[in-house]
């Protein structure tokens, strides 16, 4: 089976069911499991989040999508070119991936044979259900099942560990700087598996814009930076280009030194395996006498002085 993937985390999905060889073409974005990168890139994007700020990038997505374009670009000679079996792509978000309707009227002109499906999670219970999704498309059900069931092994320890905790911290999960966004989808869950309390944010519903003075008003005890689709270094990188508040300084978090880097494109916005080592860095950061610190690599705490006020 020929399969192309138009998601990161639908790539990661693949690979963990053993199927890399199979993926003859992937989005510009996927870069795990290590090489993938050197597979045909079938997308291509108008943003860059390498040379743009956070609230460039903001006002680039809503222009394009309230002109009802696209920040995607997609290679239909390329697609014909590779004629996939399986076309795996999503309907969640117009941010994230190139959208449904572009990928599905693509694939009729130039992969009409191609399975297409879509992948909709917005909970963990949904990531797993998507992974066995794929395993049946492939014919490889009972691999997606054990990959499924390694991954309830480990969120189960997390849950065990934490169960009856007296104390859960308050965290509030950044999900872009600029304008500020509230938790959404499965975030929310993972911050209560791994034994905390989340702020300003539901399980299983869209992340929101919120404001910065409602964040000071939550006053959380762990604050943690997961901008969609950054790695910790761009979040360090944004960091001195945004200016937070001057009443900031007064969040326990930010007086406590409880402010922290996570490498979101990883372990938060994309729904894969990893949302799994996601929860279990959390529980790291949360509960360091239970679980251990976490290491420079899974997470970074932000000194106080990368933090910039206004006056």
């Amino acid at each position: 089976m020929k399969i192309a993937s138009l998601l990161p985390s639908a790539t990661e999905i693949v690979c963990s069911l053993g199927l890399q060889d199979s993926l003859v073409g992937v989005t510009h974005e996927c870069d795990f499991p290590v090489g993938i990168d050197a597979k045909p890139h079938l997308t291509a994007s108008r943003i860059s989040h390498e040379t743009m700020t956070s609230k460039e990038i903001d006002h680039a997505v809503r222009s394009q999508l309230d002109g009802h374009g696209s920040i995607y670009d997609l290679d239909t000679d390329l697609l014909e070119k590779l004629q996939p079996d399986l076309l795996i792509t999503q309907e969640l978000c117009d941010v994230c991936a190139v959208s449904y309707k572009i990928v599905s009227k693509a694939a009729k002109i130039y992969a009409a044979d191609a399975t297409v499906v879509s992948l909709e999670p917005t909970t963990i219970e949904e990531i797993f259900a998507n992974i066995i999704t794929v395993g049946e498309l492939t014919d490889f059900r009972e691999k997606a099942e054990d990959v499924v069931a390694d991954l309830r092994r480990r969120l189960g320890i997390i849950r065990q560990k934490t169960l009856g905790l007296n104390s859960r911290p308050r965290a509030f999960m950044l999900e872009w700087l600029e304008p500020a966004f509230a938790p959404g989808h499965w975030a929310p869950e993972q911050v209560e598996i791994a034994g905390g309390e989340c702020l300003l944010g539901k399980p299983g519903e869209r992340s929101v814009t919120t404001t910065y003075n409602a964040i000071r008003e939550s006053n959380p005890d762990v604050m943690v930076l997961i901008p969609c689709g950054y790695y910790t270094h761009d979040i360090l990188r944004q960091l001195q280009f945004t200016k937070f508040p001057a009443d900031w300084r007064e969040i326990k978090a930010i007086e406590k030194g409880e402010v922290w880097a996570l490498d979101a494109t990883s372990y938060f916005s994309r729904p894969g395996p990893r949302v799994v080592d996601g929860a279990e860095i959390l529980a790291k950061i949360f509960h360091p006498d239970i679980f251990g610190s976490p290491t420079d690599a899974e997470a970074v705490r932000i000194d106080p002085d990368l933090l910039q006020f206004e006056q």
